[in-house]
């Protein structure tokens, strides 16, 4: 362990010593517990592994137990073999209702790039066996990345989770947010809930607001056996967006938050605790502060910085409704458009980008990689496609629209009003990075300097898109890879298409954006990506079916990019 990391490692130890066990080779987590007796409890929401270093890992589980006012004491074991003859690492450790039974421990001094099993043990019970791994610090040829988001237990099963979990030589799972839903049955995605199986529990039907909300929502969709198979299969990374509070959070609300639901920062920190006692994760500044973003390096071949778009930093999202008046119907566009490019407007925040500047500066890895929220790829379309009424026109319309777009790109001759109707371009999703234009520029700027391209991952839409990131000047920056939901309904559902009618708008906006290369808005699914020294391969893998554990694996599309 370096000094740097030495510091950061005490600092976070300090922080959160009440949640997090920490066992060293020198000193096990839980010495003082050998002679405490295993507690008679279930692991019914399986094991998990997160934010691996290279000499580090954090193990979890979560105890249930008809005695909620006692402790438990819980033992854990860390082997270098599924079968468990060589046990490397072993302890016990004690967990109770003031974290939700969950228990963490953080595994030190572990060799890099190398593959361990562990497990946990109750009185005559045993947790599932999972699976994790270190980073490696030299010598990479390749790495692997499962990278899901957004899923959705009312809305289906999570098939994609247990298709990832099949991936052989799987070195980390990128969680880029939404691991729940804050709605109550009736709300979003909850129409066909009843019909699949897949109702939330009595007491948690309801929206969620409270600590107690927040980790029986947890404890629902921990049962699901995808998620439970990802989890014992490969550690994740991961990042919350803003259903882990509630729909369309930023610094100081929510769009999914009104006054009778009481103080927005107390559910904050609710929804906060929550997320840090289910999730395999090492908070940077401790499990008492909402910062997230942090730095994972695979050697010399990936630097990956997760970020934070959502809680620290992030300004109100803009509306349109704001800027229409009501008797004219007209919208004030110079009004929209300064408020929009207002250079004081953020997303991260100056202390997140600067750290993130810091870190890319710092790094000498081949690629620099973003795992983040929102769709930072310039997607302006035409506004005639947003302005219908009738949704039912919007297949008509972009058709009309291709054919024009065609022909201009083909240098024909096409009529003012055609040229207008293509060119006339609004930002389809003001919650995106497209709401928050003079902080992207800024980023690309901070990168450009540095002579480096940025590799962006990003959820949030719940469905698939590739890429060109640009600058002002058209200058390529970069590549964005976003990944579909895992049952969260997309673009599809909102304009009511069909899966015909999704395809054409998919085939059509490829053309009409002038950044996007690919997108699909039929499909749940997931993405593969295949990272080398020369190249990196994403891999969209689509899921035919989710309202039952029975799925295919359905048109598949493949991306490679060089840098």
């Amino acid at each position: 362990m370096t000094l740097s990391s030495r510091r950061n490692f005490l600092k976070t130890s300090a922080a959160s010593i009440f949640t997090v066990a920490v066992s060293s080779a020198i000193t096990g987590c839980a010495q003082t517990l050998t002679n405490k007796p295993l507690s008679a409890i279930e692991f019914k929401h399986g094991v998990a592994s997160g934010d691996p270093l290279s000499n580090a890992l954090i193990i979890w589980t979560r105890a249930t137990t008809s005695q909620s006012n006692f402790e438990v004491t819980v033992a854990w074991e860390l082997a270098s073999d599924s079968q468990f003859k060589n046990i490397i690492r072993s302890g016990r450790e004690q967990t109770d209702k003031s974290r939700d039974f969950t228990i963490k421990i953080d595994v030190q001094e572990l060799a890099p790039n190398t593959e361990y099993f562990y497990r946990f043990v109750g009185l005559n019970t045993q947790s599932p066996i999972g699976r994790a791994k270190t980073l490696p610090i030299n010598n990479v040829e390749q790495i692997k990345m499962a990278v899901v988001s957004c899923s959705n237990y009312p809305a289906g099963y999570f098939n994609a989770y247990t298709d990832a979990a099949k991936q052989k030589d799987l070195d980390v799972v990128l969680h880029l947010g939404d691991y729940i839903y804050e709605y109550p049955m009736g709300g979003y995605a909850t129409e066909n809930a009843e019909n699949i199986g897949r109702q939330l529990a009595a007491d948690n039907s309801g929206e969620i607001i409270t600590l107690s909300d927040y980790r029986k929502r947890y404890a629902i969709y921990r049962t699901d056996q995808g998620l439970q198979a990802l989890h014992a299969a490969a550690p994740f990374i991961a990042i919350w967006d803003d259903h882990e509070v509630t729909n369309d959070t930023y610094k100081s609300g929510a769009e999914n938050h009104t006054p009778d639901e009481g103080d927005f920062f107390k559910r904050r920190a609710a929804a906060i605790q929550a997320y840090y006692e289910w999730l395999p994760i090492r908070p940077p500044m401790g499990e008492q502060s909402p910062q997230i973003y942090r730095t994972f390096d695979f050697g010399n071949l990936i630097s990956l910085h997760m970020l934070d778009t959502r809680v620290i930093a992030r300004d109100k999202q803009l509306a349109y409704s704001d800027y229409k008046n009501l008797e004219t119907k007209q919208m004030d566009v110079a009004r929209f458009a300064s408020d929009l490019n207002n250079p004081n407007r953020q997303l991260l925040g100056n202390t997140q980008l600067n750290w993130l500047t810091s870190a890319i500066t710092k790094s000498n890895a081949k690629w620099q990689v973003l795992g983040q929220q929102v769709l930072m790829t310039k997607m302006w379309l035409p506004t005639e496609i947003f302005s219908q009424s009738d949704r039912t026109k919007i297949p008509q319309v972009l058709k009309e629209l291709v054919t024009i777009k065609k022909a201009v790109l083909a240098n024909k001759a096409v009529t003012p009003e055609q040229l207008a109707r293509v060119n006339t371009l609004m930002p389809y999703n003001l919650d995106a990075w497209d709401g928050y234009p003079s902080e992207r520029e800024a980023l690309y700027k901070s990168v450009n300097a540095l002579n480096k391209k940025l590799v962006v991952v990003a959820g949030d839409t719940h469905n698939a898109w590739h890429g060109t990131l640009k600058n002002a000047k058209g200058e390529s920056v970069g590549v964005e890879f976003a990944t579909p939901g895992v049952t969260s309904p997309g673009m599809e559902h909102y304009l009511a298409l069909n899966t015909a009618q999704a395809k054409q708008m998919a085939d059509s906006l490829s053309l009409l954006i002038n950044d996007l290369n690919y997108c699909d808005l039929s499909h749940r699914g997931y993405m593969l990506l295949t990272i080398t020294k020369e190249q990196i391969t994403t891999d969209w893998r689509y899921i035919d079916n989710i309202n039952s554990p029975s799925y295919n694996i359905t048109d598949q599309h493949q991306s490679v990019y060089k840098g």
